[in-house]
């Protein structure tokens, strides 16, 4: 019987490959960059797409011959895969749901409380040898607002409530728990935080506008650990520069890496990280081992865990 074959889209250095050597004998592994990703497409049974950053599937999935039957990739997010060739496939996508949720979490958690204590004021008086005195925000007793209701949202949503923050969550659609798109508003006006863990589709491309940050309260803090393009960064720009909001941290950006002439980098009240919410030690190693599960999952006939809901643009049923 003839091994599968596998095809792994590196991320290119310093990020190292996927530790795949449990398949030595049960697969054949092969190893691709963006640019000839195209014409390998058709040899491979699996595509494991390791650069979670690359929209090469995307741009290479259309074109003669066969395609993967399963295609796995290394992120939450799956907007970088998509068109509407594989959308209309027969292709089974896969996520890596269950990964990052709890780092993420933490990362959401350590800005709350960071941007509540001014942390980066105190540092930046230290760096001045600067004695000067402040009160500082009591997170406890707080309101918050998490748009995104899948296991990362979730996991948010459970971290800040362990910090005393009063926490609603905002979903797809309405249910025990869960508010609907319609409470959306209405919820931003009253929370201290907004946090955006949603995924990104039609229906969530800049949902985060002018409109959105003048509803939220002057006192208000935004956070987005989602996806770039579900905020119109210049209307967060204006917002921050014209106290609007009190102030925000974003980890994703809709160009990547940040350009150095982006206004972001200087909008006062921003705390700008370079999408590294989810990566904890060891987190590559996770995602490998995660592929491998699943992979095994695959050869044995099994149901595979993750499956996305490709016109949807994320994995159902949370």
């Amino acid at each position: 019987m003839t091994e599968p074959t596998v095809l792994v889209l590196d991320a290119g250095p310093p990020a190292p490959p996927p530790r795949l050597g449990s398949l030595t004998g049960r697969a054949r592994v092969l190893h691709t960059d963006a640019a000839s990703l195209p014409g390998q497409l058709p040899l491979a049974d699996v595509l494991l797409v390791w650069d979670f950053a690359s929209d090469a599937v995307r741009r290479g999935w259309p074109g003669e011959g066969p395609r993967p039957r399963w295609v796995h990739t290394a992120s939450a997010g799956v907007d970088h895969l998509m068109c509407p060739e594989l959308a209309a496939s027969d292709t089974v996508v896969t996520n890596a749901r269950g990964v990052f949720d709890r780092p993420i979490a933490e990362y959401v958690a350590a800005l709350v409380l960071a941007m509540a204590k001014d942390l980066p004021g105190t540092l930046e008086h230290q760096r001045e040898r600067t004695w000067r005195h402040r009160e500082t925000l009591r997170v406890a007793g707080t309101r918050a607002c998490v748009v995104g209701s899948g296991p990362i949202g979730r996991a948010i949503a459970d971290t800040l409530r362990a910090l005393g923050i009063t926490t609603a969550l905002v979903g797809r659609t309405a249910r025990p728990g869960v508010h609907g798109p319609d409470d959306l508003d209405r919820l931003l006006t009253r929370a201290d935080w907004v946090v955006c863990a949603a995924p990104l589709t039609d229906d969530t491309h800049g949902m985060f506008d002018a409109r959105r940050f003048g509803v939220m309260q002057p006192s208000a803090r935004f956070v987005n650990i989602g996806r770039g393009p579900l905020v119109v960064e210049d209307d967060l720009v204006e917002a921050l520069t014209k106290r609007w909001i009190a102030g925000a941290a974003l980890d994703v950006f809709a160009h990547e890496p940040l350009p150095a002439d982006s206004p972001l980098w200087t909008a006062p009240g921003l705390l700008v990280s370079p999408h590294m919410s989810g990566d904890t030690i060891g987190w590559r190693d996770e995602l490998g081992r995660q592929f491998v599960e699943l992979y095994e999952a695959w050869e044995a006939g099994r149901p595979l865990a993750n499956v996305v809901d490709k016109k949807r643009g994320y994995v159902p049923g949370h």
